[in-house]
C-alpha cells in the first residue's frame, strides 16, 4: 500500500495510536521491542511525517523512546503516563491489565474522595449541594428500577463524584476527577458493576449529600468512606 498523504492520513492518527497503545499495554509489543518509522509507514500506509507524529505521541505518553541507533523502543510500565486517559483506557481494554488498573483507580479514589467530601462540606456552593442532592436521589431511583448497570446510571454517578471532587475547592483534587472517573466507566463497560447494586450503599449518596449540605465535614468524610467500602463490597471483580 502506498503511503497516504498527510491530509488524508491525519484523521487516522488516533486510530493508529489506539492500535499501537493497546499492543504495547497488553504486552503484544513487550518491553524492549523495537521498530522503526519505516515499519509504521509500511504497516499503516502512512507518510513518514504522520509516522513521526505517532511516535512523538507515544513518547509523550512514556510508552516508547526513540534514538537513531536503536530506533523506537518500547519502555517498561514504570515509565507510562499512568494518569493519561488514553493509557488508562488501553489498560482497561487489555484483559490482563484490567484488574490491576481497576484496583489502582479504586485505591486512588479511596485515598482522595473522602478527604474531598470533607472539604466539600466546607466549600461547596448552594448550587453544588443542591445538585449533589438531586443526583443522589436519581441514583437511588435508578437502583430501585434495577438499572444500575445502565448508561443513565453511569452518567449520574460520574457527575455526582466529579462534582464532589470539584466542590472540594482543591484544584488538584478537581484535576484528578477525570482519571478517577475512569473506574466508574470501566466497571460499567466491562461488566464489573452488577445490574442491581446494593440499595443501602446507593442511599449513602443521599446521606453524603445531606452531610455536605449541613456543612459537617467529619460526617461527610466518614460517609464517603462508608460509601466506597459498601460499593467495593458488591463489585464483581
Amino acid at each position: 500500500m502506498a503511503p497516504a498523504n498527510d491530509a488524508s492520513a491525519a484523521p487516522l492518527l488516533a486510530s493508529i495510536l489506539d492500535t499501537l497503545g493497546e499492543e504495547i499495554v497488553s504486552g503484544e509489543m513487550p518491553e524492549g521491542h523495537t521498530f522503526t518509522l519505516q515499519d509504521l509507514s509500511t504497516r499503516f500506509g502512512i507518510s513518514r511525517t504522520v509516522a513521526r507524529e505517532a511516535m512523538r505521541a507515544l513518547e509523550q505518553l512514556g510508552l516508547v523512546s526513540s534514538s537513531r541507533r536503536v530506533g523506537i523502543k518500547v519502555l517498561p510500565a514504570s515509565r507510562w503516563a499512568v494518569f493519561d486517559r488514553s493509557v488508562i483506557t488501553w489498560r482497561l481494554s487489555a484483559e490482563a491489565q484490567r484488574p490491576g488498573q481497576i484496583t489502582s483507580l479504586n485505591q486512588l479514589r479511596t485515598a482522595v474522595e473522602p478527604v474531598a467530601a470533607g472539604l466539600a462540606a466546607l466549600n461547596a456552593s448552594a448550587e453544588e449541594t443542591a445538585r449533589l442532592t438531586e443526583l443522589a436521589q436519581q441514583l437511588i431511583e435508578l437502583t430501585e428500577a434495577r438499572v444500575g448497570n445502565s448508561d443513565e446510571f453511569l452518567a449520574a454517578d460520574v457527575e455526582f463524584h466529579t462534582l464532589l471532587l470539584t466542590a472540594s475547592g482543591n484544584e488538584m483534587f478537581a484535576a484528578l476527577a477525570a482519571p478517577i472517573m475512569n473506574v466508574l466507566e470501566g466497571r460499567t463497560r466491562y461488566g464489573i458493576m452488577p445490574d442491581e447494586p446494593e440499595l443501602g450503599a446507593m442511599r449513602l449518596h443521599s446521606d453524603l449529600a445531606d452531610a455536605i449540605a449541613r456543612r459537617d465535614p467529619e460526617a461527610a468524610e466518614a460517609t464517603s468512606r462508608n460509601l466506597l467500602r459498601g460499593i467495593n463490597a458488591f463489585m464483581e471483580f
